[in-house]
């Protein structure tokens, strides 16, 4: 297929990678210019997945309207808080036909609305599909064992993304439970903010291993109350996420919180980092839809 990836971090960057191994023609749009020319020139996003060769069929862009023009699939993995604003610049090149792939996780401030709902309220009659799932990203671009959910009230278009995303080390159930996916793949970063932040504290092992179980206690009773199944949290969009965000040395959102927790301002962390801690945004909005439910 011709796919499009929108959003050239290190989770974009490694989707990516995926589909051009997978086969498909892949065109990358990248806000950073030198993204752009280091994708192009060195097979590699030296600013966010810097020392992994990707593809060399993988294409950047700087122009999302040549990336998402003529495409069959389109992967969304920008940051939360300007997925709508970027989705509503590249709507009318996109082609209706095209299944669009959330790989985005959050809750948008204001508004509280899951990413999916963001991408349907923008794109009337679009089909849409949510990716959630423990993935490192890192782990991805270096061909690791890794599993994931794609989720959508549409099965035949959950279908079409397990089949471009599927390879013999990524490996794609599909699942109608869009809120349930989606709501796991989002609080779970807020759980991992607060993981590490016990951690930075010193507060042992027993602290986190509480905070995992009661976090997820609180992660299905308002997915359930949003019209989620149970189930789908015990499973790799909500147990799995969960405790790969919340233990994993790879995790931005827990070494945002073990900042924290050592006693650094929150701003002072943050400002040491390029990529994006979603959990800090979604603690926000999280807070907000559980108490207006």
């Amino acid at each position: 297929m011709r796919c499009a990836v929108v959003g050239a971090g290190a989770w974009g960057t490694a989707l990516s990678d995926l589909l051009a191994r997978n086969g498909h023609e892949v065109r990358l749009w990248a806000y950073e210019p030198d993204v752009v020319e280091s994708v192009n020139r060195g097979h590699e996003n030296t600013r966010f997945l810097r020392g992994h060769a990707l593809a060399p069929s993988v294409r950047a862009t700087a122009d999302v309207t040549e990336a998402v023009e003529g495409t069959d699939l389109v992967a969304l993995a920008t940051p939360s808080h300007v997925l709508r604003r970027i989705v509503k610049s590249a709507a009318a090149a996109l082609p209706r036909s095209a299944t669009l792939v959330v790989a985005t996780k959050g809750i948008e401030n204001g508004t509280l609305c899951l990413m999916t709902e963001v991408v349907e309220q923008e794109l009337a009659d679009a089909t849409v599909v949510a990716l959630s799932g423990p993935s490192f990203a890192v782990e991805v671009v270096g061909r690791q064992p890794t599993a994931v959910v794609v989720a959508s009230t549409q099965v035949d278009a959950a279908e079409v993304a397990q089949l471009a995303f599927s390879s013999p080390y990524f490996r794609t159930y599909t699942h109608t439970d869009v809120i349930g996916v989606e709501l796991g793949g989002a609080l779970k970063n807020v759980m991992a903010v607060a993981t590490g932040i016990a951690e930075g504290l010193g507060l042992g092992f027993n602290a986190r291993a509480a905070l995992i179980t009661r976090g997820l206690a609180e992660m299905t009773r308002l997915g359930v109350e949003l019209g989620a199944e149970q189930g789908t949290f015990a499973g790799l969009a909500g147990l799995g996420d969960l405790v790969l965000t919340c233990t994993g040395s790879l995790s931005r959102n827990r070494a945002v919180g073990v900042g924290v927790g050592k006693g650094r301002k929150l701003d002072d962390v943050l400002q040491d980092r390029e990529t994006v801690a979603e959990g800090v945004v979604t603690a926000r909005s999280a807070r907000e839809l559980a108490a207006r439910r």
